[in-house]
Formats: C-alpha cells, sequence, structure tokens
C-alpha cells in the first residue's frame, strides 16, 4: 500500500517497504498493520455477500420460527396476559404483519420501558443518518468529485487503486478550494440534523417516563415511594435515625418507615460456594447417570479444593460423596448464620418507604444538594436492582475503588494495542508472518489452502471471543469499584465499551500508519534539517488526509458487513447451534435444560456500545466518505426491524431501570458530534482549506453543546422525579380517617436477599430416579422444623413445612428427598419461573409473568419477621407467608372483645419487648416522654427485637387495620405542629405473654 501522503512507504531508517526483507519488513508491517484489511475492490463483493446471507439468515428464520416457538417466540408462551405479545401466524412472512403494526405505546406495555427507549433510540439513528445520507449523495459526494484534482486522479487509479479515491478529497485542487466551504456548510448542518434529533427525542423520552410515573405498576411499587440512605453515621445506624435524616431534609406529612441494613457476615459467599458446589454435583451425576442402566464401573472422582483438603486430603475423592457432604455442611452454616444474624449489628445504609411517592420524591429532590450528616439519600432502585455488597462502602472506598477501577480500564485500553495490531498484521494475513518467519513460510507454501481456512476462522472467531469476555471483564471490575446497583454498573460497561473501541478501534486504528509516517519523515528530515522545520517538512495534515481517506474504505465494507450480525441474531444460530451441540455430544444437566428454555437476557450495555460506535465512525467519516451514511442508515433501518421483533417475543429486560439510560446515550451522541467536528476540522486543513475555514467550524460544537445544557435544565428534573415541589401545607394532605397502607414490607422488600432466599436443590432427571439409592451413599439431614426465632424467651413448638396448621412433633412422617427428580415433561421453564433461583437470572424482576417483586399488595398485611424473610421465620423454609389478618394485636384480647368479656390492663399479658409502646398508646407517653427532645426514643432496633414475630393467630376485621403504626407525636415531640392526622388505635400492639411461652 502506498504511503498516506502518495509514494512509497518507508521505514524509520529509510528502507523501501516494497524491497524490505526480514526484520525491515517487520518495520513495514508495523508501521501499517491493517493494510491488509483496505481492498477496496471488494466492496461489491461485501454488499452483495451482506444482503444476499442477511436475506437467507432471514428466510431460515421465517422457516423455522413456526417449528421452534420455544426458541422464537418464547413470550408467547411464558408472558401473562397483559405482557403477552400478539398471536402470530404459521406463515411465512406472518410474523412482518404485528411488528410492524407495533406502536410505541403497546412496546412499552409488552417489553417494558427499557426496550422502548432502545428501539426509539435506534429508529433515531436511522431517522439521523438517513438524513444525513441524503445530504451526503446530494452534496458532499459531488462536492468532493468536483474539488478533486484530475489529473492526480487519473494517475493514481493507472496504479490499480480503487474509483472511491474519487469521493474523497484526498487530493484537492487547490484551484477549486472554495468546494471546501461545502464541506464547511455540510458541518453546520449535520451538527444541526443531529441537535435536532436530540431534542426532539428528549421530550419524547419525558413523556415516556412522565406515563411510567403514572402507570399501575409503577404506582404500586415500593421502590416508587422508597429513598435509599447511604453513608449512615454510626449514631444513626437505627430506624429512628433513617426517619431522623430524612426529616431534616423535608419535612413530609406522614413519617416513612425505615430499615436499617444489617451485618450479613459471611452469608452471600457461603449461599454463593452452595449453589456453585449444587451446580457441580448436578454436572456429575449427569454425565455419570447419562445411561442409568449401564452405569460407568468407576465412579466419578473430583480434587478437592484447596481450602478442604485438610480433611480430603490432596488426592481425588469420591465426587458425589464429597460433594454432597459440602453441600450439607454448607446449608448448616447457612443456616446457623442465619439464625445467628443480630439486628443491633447495623450496616451504614439503610431505606424508608413513605406512604405517598410525592412524599419520596420530594425528599429526593431536595437531598440532591443536601447530606445530611454526610449522608447521601436518593430514591431507591428496585429490589432486585441492588448490588448488596457494595452498599456498606464509605464513601472514600468507594472513591479509592473508582479510581483504581477507571486507571486499570485505561492500561487495559493501551496494552490492547499492540495484540490488536498483531491480530491485524498476523493472524488476518498469514502471508505476512510467512515473510519474516522462515521455518513457518515452507509449512505455508505446502499447506497453502489448510492455512487459507485457518486465517479465514482464526481472526474473527479470535476477535469475537475478545470482544465476548470483555464485557464480562468490564462488569466484573465495575462491581469491584463499588457500584451499587446494577443499573449503573450496565451504564459504566457501556461507558468503557465505547471508550475503548473509539481508542483502539477507531482513533488507533485510523492513524496508527499516519503516525508512524510523520515520525518516519521527521527522522528522515533531521538529517538535513533543525527539529522544527523536519516537523513542518513532516507534512502532518496532508498525510492525515490520505491515511484517513484510504481508511474510509475499509469502513465501508465493515459498515456493510454488520448487516449480516442483525440477521444472525434474529436467526439465533449461535444459540441454536450451542444447545444442539451440548445436547448431542455432552450430558447437560436438568437445570441448563430449563435455563435454555427461558426467554434470554438483552444485553443492553453491548449493543449500545455498537450502535453508539458506528454511529461515530459514520459521523467521523461523513465528509471524507459520504457513503458511510447511506450505508448506516440501512443498517439501523434493518436492524430496527429485526430488534423489534426480538424485544417483542423473544428477549427480556433482566434489571428494568425504567429508561434510565438515556442520558448516557444522549452524552456520548454528544461527544460523537464533536469528535466528529475535530476530524472534519483537520480534513479540511490537510485539504489546504485554511485555518479561517477550520475556526468557521467551532460555533457548530458550541451549538450542540448548548442544546445538551438546555435540555439538562429543561427535562431532567421531569425525567427522575416523579414531583419536585416542596409541600407547603402537609397536615392537609392526609385525610383524617384515612388508612395508611401497613403492608409496604420494607424489611422484606428490601431486606437482603441471603437472609430470606431459599437454597437449590440438586436436580436429577427423573430416568435416574431408580438408581439414586444405589450411587448415594448418604443423605443430607434437612431438619423439617422450624424456628420461629432465634431467642431463648420463646418456647414455641417449631411448626412443620410439610404439613401446615400441624407442629413438626406431632406431623406425620415425611419421606426427606436429598434430591429434586424432574420429569422430562417437567424440563420447561413454565413450570420453573416463579423459582427465586431461575427468576433472578431469567426472570427479570417477574412483572412479566405477572409476579413483579416490589408490588403492594392488598391481599395481606401480615408482617415479616425482623430479618426480612419471605415465608417463615426460617432461613431454610420455603414456605410463603400464610395469608391472615394482623399480628400484632393478642388474639385472646379479641375474643373477651367480642364475648363481653373483660379486658385486661395495657400492660398485663404484655410481652415486656412491647410493653414501651403499649404503655405510649395507653396515656402512659407523657410520663415516658418527658425529658425528653425531638426524636428522643428508646432505640426500637435493641429494645424491640421481637416486635414483627411471626403472627399467631388471625385478628378480627377492624376499622383502624391498616393505619399507621407510629404517630407524628411520637417522633416530632418538640411541637411540630401537625395535628389531625391518623393515631394508632389504643389496642393496637398488645399481645399476650402467654401465647409466647409453651406451657410447661
Amino acid at each position: 500500500m502506498a504511503a498516506p501522503g502518495g509514494g512509497p512507504a518507508t521505514t524509520l531508517t529509510g528502507v523501501n517497504c516494497n524491497e524490505a526483507q526480514g526484520a525491515d519488513k517487520l518495520l513495514c508491517l508495523i508501521q501499517d498493520p491493517y493494510s491488509g484489511t483496505f481492498h477496496a475492490d471488494a466492496f461489491w463483493a461485501s454488499l452483495g455477500t451482506s444482503v444476499v446471507l442477511m436475506i437467507l439468515l432471514t428466510l431460515a428464520f421465517s422457516l423455522m420460527r413456526p417449528r421452534n416457538t420455544i426458541v422464537y417466540a418464547p413470550k408467547v408462551k411464558y408472558a401473562d396476559e397483559k405482557h403477552s405479545p400478539p398471536k402470530l401466524g404459521k406463515g411465512l412472512f406472518e410474523w412482518v404483519g404485528p411488528v410492524s403494526r407495533a406502536k410505541e405505546g403497546m412496546l412499552v406495555e409488552k417489553t417494558g420501558l427499557d426496550a422502548a427507549i432502545f428501539l426509539r433510540f435506534t429508529r433515531m439513528l436511522r431517522n439521523i443518518f438517513l438524513t444525513l445520507g441524503i445530504i451526503g449523495i446530494l452534496v458532499l459526494l459531488p462536492a468532493n468529485v468536483i474539488g478533486s484534482n484530475r489529473a492526480a486522479i487519473k494517475q493514481f487509479l493507472k496504479g490499480g487503486q480503487s474509483f472511491f479515491v474519487t469521493m474523497t478529497p484526498q487530493y484537492p485542487d487547490p484551484k477549486k478550494s472554495g468546494s471546501l466551504w461545502v464541506h464547511v456548510v455540510c458541518v453546520w448542518v449535520i451538527d444541526l440534523v443531529v441537535a435536532f434529533f436530540l431534542w426532539r427525542n428528549y421530550g419524547a423520552v419525558v413523556r415516556l417516563r412522565r406515563q411510567y410515573f403514572d402507570s399501575p405498576e409503577y404506582l404500586q411499587s415500593l421502590h416508587s415511594r422508597t429513598l435509599m440512605v447511604t453513608d449512615i453515621p454510626p449514631a444513626d445506624r437505627t430506624d429512628e435515625g433513617i426517619l431522623r435524616l430524612a426529616d431534616q431534609v423535608e419535612h413530609t406529612a406522614a413519617l416513612p418507615r425505615a430499615s436499617i441494613g444489617r451485618n450479613v457476615k459471611e452469608l452471600p459467599d457461603m449461599i454463593e460456594e452452595h449453589n456453585q458446589a449444587v451446580r457441580e454435583l448436578e454436572s456429575v451425576l449427569a454425565k455419570y447417570l447419562k445411561n442409568p442402566d449401564n452405569l460407568p464401573t468407576k465412579r466419578p472422582t473430583v480434587r478437592a479444593s484447596k481450602k478442604y483438603r485438610a480433611n480430603n486430603g490432596a488426592h481425588d475423592v469420591d465426587a458425589i460423596d464429597y460433594l454432597t457432604g459440602r453441600i450439607r455442611e454448607l446449608e448448616i452454616e447457612i443456616t446457623h448464620v442465619r439464625e445467628s444474624v443480630d439486628k443491633r449489628n447495623a450496616m451504614p445504609f439503610g431505606f424508608a418507604s413513605y406512604e405517598r411517592i410525592e412524599d419520596a420524591h420530594t425528599v429526593a429532590f431536595a437531598a440532591r444538594k443536601k447530606h445530611p450528616q454526610g449522608t447521601t439519600i436518593r430514591l431507591a432502585p428496585r429490589p432486585n436492582d441492588l448490588i448488596w455488597k457494595n452498599l456498606p462502602l464509605s464513601k472514600k472506598q468507594r472513591s479509592w475503588r473508582r479510581f483504581w477501577n477507571n486507571f486499570w480500564v485505561a492500561i487495559l485500553t493501551v496494552l490492547w494495542i499492540a495484540p490488536n495490531a498483531l491480530i491485524a498484521i498476523f493472524l488476518s494475513n498469514l502471508s505476512n508472518l510467512a515473510a519474516i518467519w522462515p521455518v513457518f513460510r515452507d509449512n505455508f507454501q505446502r499447506n497453502h489452502r489448510t492455512w487459507a481456512a485457518v486465517q479465514g476462522i482464526a481472526s474473527p472467531a479470535l476477535t469475537s471471543l475478545i470482544y465476548l469476555i470483555l464485557p464480562i471483564i468490564f462488569r466484573r471490575m465495575s462491581i469491584r469499584g463499588g457500584d451499587t446497583t446494577k443499573t449503573s454498573r450496565e451504564r459504566h460497561v457501556a461507558t468503557k465499551l465505547y471508550a475503548f473501541f473509539v481508542f483502539n478501534n477507531l482513533i488507533i486504528f485510523s492513524i496508527f500508519s499516519v503516525v508512524y509516517g510523520f515520525v518516519a519523515a521527521v527522522v528522515k528530515n533531521r538529517q538535513t534539517e533543525d527539529a522544527w522545520h523536519a516537523v513542518l517538512s513532516g507534512q502532518f495534515f496532508e498525510k492525515l488526509l490520505g491515511g484517513l481517506s484510504q481508511t474510509s474504505y475499509f469502513w465501508v465494507i465493515w459498515l456493510l458487513q454488520r448487516q449480516l450480525g442483525a440477521a444472525a441474531d434474529l436467526a439465533q444460530m449461535i444459540n441454536l447451534v450451542w444447545v444442539w451441540f451440548c445436547r448431542t455430544f455432552m450430558a447437560p444437566t436438568p437445570r441448563q435444560e430449563i435455563e435454555w428454555t427461558a426467554p434470554p437476557p438483552f444485553d443492553y450495555a453491548v449493543y449500545y456500545n455498537y450502535f453508539l460506535f458506528y454511529a461515530t465512525v459514520a459521523l467521523c467519516f461523513s465528509t471524507l466518505q459520504p457513503l458511510v451514511l447511506p450505508i448506516t442508515a440501512l443498517y439501523f433501518a434493518v436492524d430496527y426491524w429485526l430488534k423489534k421483533y426480538l424485544l417483542l417475543y423473544v428477549l427480556i429486560t433482566k434489571t428494568e431501570s425504567g429508561g434510565q439510560h438515556w442520558r448516557f446515550l444522549f452524552n456520548r451522541l454528544i461527544f460523537a458530534v464533536c469528535l466528529s467536528n475535530i476530524v472534519m476540522g483537520l480534513v479540511i486543513r490537510g485539504a489546504s482549506g485554511g485555518w479561517f475555514k477550520v475556526f468557521f467550524m467551532i460555533p457548530p460544537a458550541f451549538l450542540v453543546l448548548g442544546i445538551k445544557y438546555y435540555c439538562s435544565k429543561t427535562f431532567d428534573g421531569q425525567l427522575k422525579y416523579y414531583t419536585k415541589a416542596t409541600l407547603k401545607d402537609p397536615e392537609n394532605l392526609v385525610e383524617p380517617g384515612k388508612k395508611v397502607r401497613k403492608n409496604d414490607r420494607v424489611q422484606s422488600r428490601f431486606g437482603h436477599p441471603a437472609l430470606y432466599k431459599p437454597l437449590m436443590t440438586p436436580m436429577v432427571h427423573a430416568k435416574a430416579r431408580h438408581v439414586l439409592s444405589e450411587i448415594y451413599r448418604g443423605r443430607l439431614d434437612n431438619s423439617d422444623t422450624v424456628s420461629t426465632t432465634g431467642y431463648s424467651d420463646i418456647a414455641m413448638d417449631p411448626m412443620s413445612k410439610s404439613h401446615p396448621g400441624k407442629t413438626a412433633r406431632f406431623a406425620p412422617p415425611a419421606q426427606k428427598e436429598m434430591f429434586e427428580v424432574v420429569p422430562e415433561t417437567r424440563l420447561d421453564f413454565e413450570h420453573f419461573m416463579n423459582r427465586a433461583e431461575f427468576a433472578d437470572a431469567l426472570g427479570g424482576n417477574g412483572e412479566l409473568y405477572g409476579r413483579p417483586d416490589d408490588l403492594i399488595s392488598e391481599r395481606s398485611s401480615t408482617p415479616r419477621s425482623f430479618l426480612g424473610r419471605h415465608g417463615s421465620g426460617s432461613g431454610n423454609s420455603s414456605r410463603a407467608s400464610s395469608p391472615g389478618g394482623r399480628s400484632d394485636r393478642s388474639v385472646s384480647a379479641h375474643r373477651r372483645v367480642g364475648s363481653g368479656s373483660p379486658v385486661a390492663s395495657p400492660r398485663q399479658n404484655v410481652h415486656p419487648a412491647y410493653r414501651d409502646d403499649a404503655a405510649a398508646q395507653h396515656g402512659d407517653i407523657g410520663q415516658r416522654e418527658r425529658g425528653r427532645g425531638l426524636y428522643n426514643m428508646s432505640n426500637e432496633s435493641e429494645s424491640r427485637l421481637l416486635n414483627d414475630a411471626q403472627p399467631l393467630g388471625h385478628a378480627t376485621p377492624d376499622e383502624d387495620a391498616g393505619r399507621e403504626a407510629y404517630g407524628l407525636d411520637r417522633w416530632r415531640t418538640g411541637g411540630s405542629g401537625y395535628v389531625g392526622l391518623p393515631a394508632r388505635d389504643a389496642e393496637e400492639g398488645i399481645t399476650g405473654y402467654d401465647y409466647y411461652r409453651a406451657r410447661r
């Protein structure tokens, strides 16, 4: 390939690259490592191949779709009636009609706001590049052809180069420099077009967010009215402390329900180790029991991990016995740790849930610039969006981790330059390796066809593998960097991927040979000139123009080939091939087969990065090679349709953020426009356009930045907050006698999942049921009893899990299974989608299947245990809560009232843990609160340890069954002046002491 500025390329030592050998040849390859990919003549072949293969893949999808609905339309089968997409016919193209008729409102309802905004973003890019493509073809392309030096182009074409050079300003005619003003004007037009579409879609996204705020799902969710408080100082790490901190920001009509975070110790790591052991055991059993009627003579073995070699030795041990033993030990340890978690061991984070959404958002808006006691108060995400292990981190720890995370990402980005160049030099063209390695040259010449096949497979396969692993690396680094939510993690992953791609695959890729050639010219000129004149003689801008113009050929071909990837996504080829391979040549476990039938999650971070990168490339080369504009528009037009089908029928959103990715996308497009202005300015300078034209291109960048500032000030508040108005008259916002929701369950919904999520049970195929007793030489002793609490002051008989209503002592004996036997007919996600172990990884937040995890339900107001566990008070129980009435009243007390029997005094038959509260509700509050200031009260985290114990029975219906447990007078005794608010019933909270003790 010729040097960017014309003429033969030379090394730093002045050797002609066309005649170089050995080490000099290697220097020439390093100088222009990507020259092997610049085959401009391959444009038509690439266009034909991409279009034909895309059509073939689409036809293959249309043929296979009616016969493989579990792969191509799983959401039709699994989604509830509200979220189920339109039915599809069996015809070849009957999927086109429903997809074309799906409007944005239906997409929001069926797929969620994140998916709808992704499609809106794709449609916006399509419209942007359709508009710019018309400008490029009708204005920029003729301007480049007219302004070119015809004599230079004819000489260039005689050298065998492509006619595409005529479409670029690589060879400008000095006599026609006025044609460069067309580029300057087009820069203004491009910036205005992008700014218009960004502004218009920003307003549309705000409207979608406001509709999302008014949707029943959001209004009935707990996270919509909950605040998350982090960096809480030790003195305020109580439920009362959270209320005090929230009240310092903004007074509201009603106090929220608060829940301070608890130290779960090593429980999450133990559960992760348990789940890994279960999966390993399932894998071992699946291989060993692949043919249960003809078992292998040798039992499977495994090498014990270093952590447990003290008891098992360094030699191989029986895999089944070892793994079942590890599972048994871990379950015992997990149960023990769950029961030993102390509520008094508080962490520096907590949650406050309000009755009204307006209260929570008003406090969150007011807390933007307020940090009472150094805390940070913001709206809480969905419970399944939290990264729990990062919540206890302090600000200093989080900042330090973020610094080191960004540092290592920068190091990785820079270090990737060398491997990227080596892959482009040698793996993409093995003849280059043969040119400098004599030993390989002989083998390469003898087996040319074999190595040609290796070359065609190895380079794309290795590159795809690296780009598949890269998001995983960045996700783990973001978690270690202190991200507290999965949404912020995905946003940071997309940001880092975009920076990595732009730096390595765009900037370095495009200017590497230019910089190398410039340095070579400076070194050569330095022998006869001083340093400054040597730099000027190097003609950097002219070489940059030539290098970017020739690089544009590659980007045209590369963008054409993206169509093939979009069609491959639609056909689900990778998933189909992988599942077929595993089922044919491997022994999949029942869990794996169930997971294969689940709707796969959509990777927003990866696809947002791809789309932003494509848009950035097209904008940067829009004036250099106008063909990139219509080609990019074609890609987004095709992919919009294909992704619309996938999101409607196949893919799900694993963690719904409610459209919070939009600002990141907006900011990256602003950056892309500014970068493209810089590239266009360098092009104008390299084409001898003069600095005046370059300076005239600066104002559009400030115009785009002004649009960003305007949109941020105008829309961001509406985008994030349901309301941001300060409550002026809060006491009038609550109607007297209005029932206050009692079943928000902020502790259970925002409690650490390690405290209550059921543990995984090893799954085995039903065909191997009859040999389980032969291969398994022990029994995992899962106790069927449930401990009500972990305190010895309570002596209640534990209840049986398998026989509700009976104590464990009197329940009939039950067969306790070590394994869960799964019949072949039940190897379907439909039977397991409500299981926590599957729903967490494959079911999003459950809203698609009609079971959102933080929905506030009026069905039951049974409070959870103080640990926030689902079901009973035991961590290993999988029973759901029994529907019932209020549990904080004595059953005997209500029965006496109903029968006319005398009622005991307020303090009689009340457990000591409740007597302060009961006394306060029966007139003793004045005496108890005497001498106390505002918020000064007993610490519930220490004195009311049994407040939310497991319910003892049902309560009678009552007018005040839903009222708030604590009145404002209890918390604002310093004279806040709020009156007329609902107070707790006088008899509420009385619990008989006899009911906590068993008869002796």
